[in-house]
């Protein structure tokens, strides 16, 4: 019993640090070119020159 005393609260607080990355993430405009690398995987550098 005394674990789970520790673990839930550590897992809350993981839970959060998680939810607080995501919208720091958010915020930070992390999100906001989704296609951009996905198009850029597909560019042949022989091609640039």
């Amino acid at each position: 019993m005394t674990v789970l005393a520790l673990l839930v609260p550590v897992a809350l607080g993981l839970g959060l640090a998680g939810l607080a990355a995501f919208f720091w993430a958010t915020r930070s405009g992390q999100f906001e070119d989704l296609e951009g690398a996905a198009l850029r995987v597909l560019i042949d550098e022989d091609e640039r020159d």
